[in-house]
């Protein structure tokens, strides 16, 4: 017996077959538009943002594991009033040891800083020089407790895994002004990864062009990139134009390929960095003075200072987009405080205050603040009770955040939590609004900064989800 089965139908072929085609002719047209667009972006060639702007570069000090915003960013007086009493609002736990609920105050101290008189920790003293070049937010919140997803969700926009990081987008829409150099470059420590990894400079589904470049500080800065015959750079050079060539005819069939597209310019980049990166890369000519700045002669501070100096070295050679990265030891969220919030901090401090502070100021000194949006900032807070006595457990709901440069007010503090810094009350800013106002401040809207994926276009924000919003008061 013969059985006839009806086939499964595309969304093409139904357009094709209803609506005498013309359906499936307005579909073509447009998705051959979007196609044709989303091919012209394929490349690292300088692009204009959708309006002028005050900033063209971004550095993005990630710090992994919370840091405490009632210990290093917003003094709370009723923590030290209430020190070990109940707290009347039952908190969201994430691990054991928060069940007595009991408001632990900050064992560390607090000062005013700069002619704005910003209160900040003692132990962050060189980012406490840079007050009045900063706008301090108070009152960021996440939308999870656990470590991986808020990571993902502040350099994603999301915290589903799997899509692309505010560096990709970044160098998506603008490209780069060095054409030697990636986009979007990752200075992590060599050795090893924080929590998360590389789940934190992902291209998603946007080609691997704009994928987060790791670039070391010891040893060779991009494995396997030193030529094979240095000795012969013109029979190289005539090697890799002949390539070129042929990679360029293989293309022409394939017009939106933008994978294959995203390989050839890969490759071709990859050649060009044998002789940029090590040049842009090599401190040699720093002076001592910026030497010292960074901490570069101290054993505590010149792994994340040296970090720090690439990254304004990179800005600086036209790099759009650089992510920097906290120590992995003692641990690879070294930001982290269950334990003992004292001392934990102190620690952490002790490596990476130097290094921040020395970012801003040095920014600022070579005229490249102005053009530049620095950005300081963890994954979430940490809750106002204690977790066994002496730690603090996550926070989503509440942390602090350090933006300097590229338009933002200066010695301004922005927005607050409540009187135990629990919750984020006035002024809330999300990481969706963060992200807006960063694009927007790069000249670029991003509710119009998208990217077709399965025939829909993505956006950063997806504003229609997060409402996300262009937080105006913290621009200057």
């Amino acid at each position: 017996m013969q059985i006839s089965m009806t086939p499964h139908l595309s969304r093409r072929q139904i357009l094709q077959r209803g609506s005498l085609g013309f359906g499936a002719l307005a579909f073509s047209a447009l998705s051959r538009g979007s196609m044709a667009e989303q091919a012209a972006h394929t490349d690292l060639q300088p692009r204009a943002p959708h309006k002028a702007a005050p900033a063209k570069a971004v550095i993005f000090m990630m710090q992994n594991g919370g840091p405490g915003q009632m210990e290093l960013f917003d003094p709370k007086p009723d923590l030290d009033k209430f020190d070990g009493k109940i707290y009347s609002e039952k908190v969201e736990m994430f691990q054991p040891g928060s069940e007595g609920n009991r408001l632990l105050a900050s064992p560390l101290t607090f000062r005013p800083y700069g002619e704005s008189g910003m209160a900040m920790s003692t132990v962050i003293p060189h980012l406490g020089a840079c007050a009045d070049d900063i706008c301090l937010v108070r009152s960021m919140y996440n939308y999870h407790n656990n470590h991986t997803e808020s990571l993902v969700a502040i350099n994603t926009g999301k915290i589903f895994q799997g899509r692309p990081a505010l560096g990709s987008w970044v160098s998506y829409a603008l490209g780069t002004e060095n054409q030697n150099l990636p986009g979007y470059i990752v200075l992590r420590d060599p050795d090893g990864y924080n929590t998360s990894g590389t789940l934190l400079w992902q291209n998603g589904f946007m080609p691997s062009l704009y994928r987060g470049t790791e670039v070391s500080t010891r040893g060779t800065p991009v494995l396997n990139l030193h030529p094979s015959r240095p000795d012969l750079p013109a029979v190289k050079r005539d090697n890799l134009d002949l390539l070129a060539l042929l990679n360029r005819r293989h293309q022409h069939g394939y017009e939106y390929e933008t994978a294959l597209d995203a390989r050839i310019r890969n490759y071709e980049l990859a050649a060009r960095m044998q002789l940029a990166a090590g040049e842009t890369l090599d401190i040699q000519g720093e002076s001592k003075v910026t030497r010292d700045l960074y901490g570069l002669d101290d054993p505590m501070t010149a792994g994340y200072g040296l970090r720090c100096l690439m990254a304004r070295r990179l800005v600086e050679a036209g790099v759009r987009f650089v992510q920097v990265f906290p120590p992995v030891k003692p641990q690879s969220q070294p930001w982290d405080s269950h334990n003992n919030v004292k001392d934990q901090n102190e620690k952490i401090c002790a490596r990476c205050d130097r290094g921040s502070g020395a970012l801003i100021q040095d920014l600022k000194q070579r005229g490249l603040l102005d053009s530049t949006i620095v950005i300081w900032t963890g994954e979430f807070g940490r809750l106002p009770v204690s977790q066994n006595g002496k730690g603090r457990d996550h926070n989503r709901n509440a942390f602090s955040l350090v933006l300097a440069g590229g338009g933002f007010k200066r010695g301004h503090i922005h927005g607050a939590t409540d009187e135990v810094g629990y919750k984020s009350v006035e002024q809330p800013v999300s990481v969706a609004d963060l992200h807006a106002t960063v694009l927007h401040q790069l000249g670029l809207d991003h509710q119009k900064l998208t990217f077709m994926h399965h025939g829909r276009p993505e956006t950063l924000t997806d504003a229609v989800v997060t409402n996300a919003r262009v937080v105006r008061d913290i621009i200057a």
